[in-house]
């Protein structure tokens, strides 16, 4: 397998883990010193990132051709919408909550290619 082609497996296992850290670190560190806000964010990221992790593992076991960039977008959108969440939480500035749509874009456009490669390929073989 090309190391490119890894790219999915490795990005999806990466992102799993640090999802079960980051969701378990919020869980029992962070509890008493955040408010129910920032709680939430906190929650929504790691469950939005935990969702994505699931589907890049999946993407990279499938192997389907020409999967990269939609495992791109996939993770960088992952990264910025959650990191974006995750630095509010901990305080960070509330004009990250401007950037994390950017982030939320680019999943849901990662997930249109995919389709769209998925409804090309199928064609290609009929």
């Amino acid at each position: 397998m090309h190391d490119l082609q890894r790219f999915p497996l490795f990005a999806g296992a990466l992102l799993a883990a640090l999802g079960v850290a980051l969701g378990a670190f919020g869980a029992h560190g962070l509890r008493s010193l955040l408010d129910a806000n920032a709680l939430a964010w906190w929650q929504t990221a790691v469950q939005y990132q935990m969702w994505h992790a699931v589907g890049l593992v999946a993407l990279g076991a499938a192997r389907l051709p020409r999967s990269l960039l939609p495992a791109a977008l996939l993770a960088a959108g992952t990264v910025i919408f959650a990191g974006t969440l995750y630095l509010m939480a901990l305080g960070g500035p509330r004009w990250l909550g401007a950037v994390t749509p950017v982030g939320g874009s680019l999943m849901i456009l990662g997930w249109v290619v995919l389709a769209w490669q998925a409804l090309r390929t199928g064609k290609r073989r009929s």
